[in-house]
Order: C-alpha cells, then structure tokens, then sequence
C-alpha cells in the first residue's frame, strides 16, 4: 500500500408549471402547437470503440471519513482514505478516477476542487466523472426542488473538476404517485437539470438502479423521453436481475455514456413477476462478454470499476482491475 494515499486526519423556477405539462404532453404522445420530436437517439460516435478503466470512489466506501455529509468511523483507520489519497490510488493503478459525492467533506470549496483538478492533472489521469445521490420520483414541492437543486451544484462542481460526465439516478414510485406518474416526474427534473449541464459541459448519465428504470423497458422509457443531447445511461453491468442481465446490458449498450463494472452479476429465474422472479446466488462477471457488448454498441469512454463485494478492496481491486483491463486490451488487438 502506497503511503500517499490515506488522509492525516435557488430561487424557484416559474416554468415549472409548464415543464410539467410539456413533459406529460410528450410522455402521452404530443405538445399542443408544436411537433413533438420522435424518442431520444443513441449518441452517435465516430471512430472505433475506446474503452477506458477507471476506479469508482464507491469501492472504497468505508475508508473515507466522509459519508453523505457526515462523519463516519473508518473500517481500518490506517487505510483511510481522503479524496485527494483516491486520486493517487487511481493514478498508481494507472486508471482514471470517479468521484463520489457522498465521500466530500460537506464544507468543500471552489478551491478544493480546482485542487483536485491540479492534482490529478499532475499525476497523468483524468476525473472520468462524479456520482450523485437524488430520487426524481418525487411530488412536485419542496423535497423535489431540494434534489434538482443538489443535482445542479453537483453539475457545477463536476465541471469545477474537469469532468464531462456525472451520474445520477431516477427512484421508485411512492408518496401517491403511480409508476407513470413518477416517470413524469423524473423526466421532468431530468429535463431541468440537463439543461443546466448543457450550459457547464457536463453530460447526465442515468443509471439502471432499481425502482422506475430496474429494466430496460422503465430506463428506456425515461431516457428516451427526455429531450436532451446531454443524457445517456450510466450502464451499471450489476443491476440488471433478469434471466438474461448480458442482453438486457446489450440493449442499453447504444445509450451508455458511462459504464458501471461490477465483478458479480445476480440473476433471476424467469416468471411472471418483475423483474422475473428470485434471484440467483451471485456469479461472477465475465468481463470479455462486458467488453464485447460495448464495443459492438461502439462505445467509447469510461469502464469504472465500482467493487461492492465483501474482500478488503485494496486487496480486491488490483486483481478486478487487471483482468478488465486486459480483455480491454485483448480485445482491442
């Protein structure tokens, strides 16, 4: 273990009201006065696959003595790890590095983050991208208004970073509404906060992760109704339960502007239940199957590895990330 890594110790928007109706309007099927545009496109992307490795902050959860903007008490103190201490990490393994909202002290600063910035420049990597926590499943009101406002300072701090790139997640259905109406919502609050990336140069990327977009059809139907260039899937290979999560993956592939790696895959039996019954005992990934699905759905960017099994991750990590990248390598010849 390297030494360096571990640490010493809005105003309310009044097109709001016509954001909503536009957005149920285009969900149902048309605007009045205006053509409806057909459903989102894949990104269209020139030039051969490129795919990249990166490290998720997330693998390392419990070394940083931040946690969603409280302290908390390090597994092994002498492996705590700040943000900066990441960075190297990343940089020692020769990967880029996803940052981790949850795991910034709450009290950062603009300077912090240019820091950050300065620091992974020097040391020969790229931010991929950050990671934000926010439910879009939400009544109109105070609670929703929260998460757009949260998304849209994480926006501005991705930017701040020198990433392109930040991921965000939809929720599940509840608090009165069905789950057509929380997709409503969600494409709605998807709706705003990509157009506040557009002006920073941050791409959203909405990750497959339980709830309203737990398959392919309910993350297809998001992302395809938000008008807007400036979102994409955060493809996460570990969240798909279906009989079949490598076709699920597959399908989303074209959409991804982010990929998630994850070293199991957890199956369900087929029946009539969603996602399709019970779940499997985990199997591990494969990763030549992971690498092949994307570069046929010509993908170019980043593959973080996000580790989230029960092996001490400074042990784990290493051998995860080897392997990817060597079918990253094998695969590009």
């Amino acid at each position: 273990m390297k030494q360096g890594y571990h640490a010493a110790a809005a105003p309310r928007r009044d097109r709001r009201g016509f954001l909503a109706a536009a957005v149920g309007a285009i969900v149902s099927g048309a605007v009045p006065g205006r053509e409806v545009a057909a459903g989102a496109e894949p990104p269209q992307r020139r030039g051969p696959p490129r795919l990249k490795p990166a490290l998720a902050a997330y693998g390392f959860r419990q070394f940083f003595p931040w946690s969603r903007g409280k302290p908390q008490a390090v597994a092994d103190p002498t492996k705590a790890l700040s943000i900066a201490g990441f960075i190297d990490l990343c940089a020692d393994h020769g990967c880029d590095a996803e940052l981790t909202a949850y795991y910034f002290d709450p009290a950062v600063t603009d300077a912090d983050l240019a820091a950050l910035r300065r620091r992974a420049h020097l040391r020969g990597i790229t931010i991929s991208g950050t990671a934000v926590g926010n439910r879009f499943t939400r009544p109109s009101g105070p609670e929703l208004d929260g998460e757009i406002a949260s998304v849209k300072q994480w926006i501005d701090r991705t930017a701040l970073l020198g990433a392109g790139h930040m991921r965000v997640f939809a929720g599940p259905a509840g608090d009165g509404l069905d789950e057509a109406a929380a997709r409503r919502q969600c494409v709605m609050a998807l709706e705003e906060c990509c157009a506040h990336g557009a002006t920073r140069g941050v791409m959203l990327g909405l990750e497959n992760h339980g709830g309203i977009v737990a398959d392919p059809d309910g993350l297809l139907a998001v992302v395809e109704a938000v008008r807007s260039d400036w979102l994409g899937i955060s493809l996460d290979t570990g969240n798909f339960h279906s009989p079949d999560p490598y076709a699920d993956l597959a399908r989303c592939a074209p959409y991804a502007v982010n990929v998630q790696y994850k070293v199991a895959v957890r199956r369900s039996e087929a029946g009539p239940a969603k996602p399709a019954g019970p779940l499997l005992p985990a199997e591990p990934t494969e990763p030549e199957r992971i690498v092949a699905l994307l570069r046929a759905a010509g993908y170019q960017g980043s593959v973080a590895l996000e580790y989230e099994e029960a092996e001490d991750p400074f042990t784990a990590v290493p051998r995860h990330l080897a392997a990817l990248q060597a079918a990253i390598e094998r695969a590009a010849g």
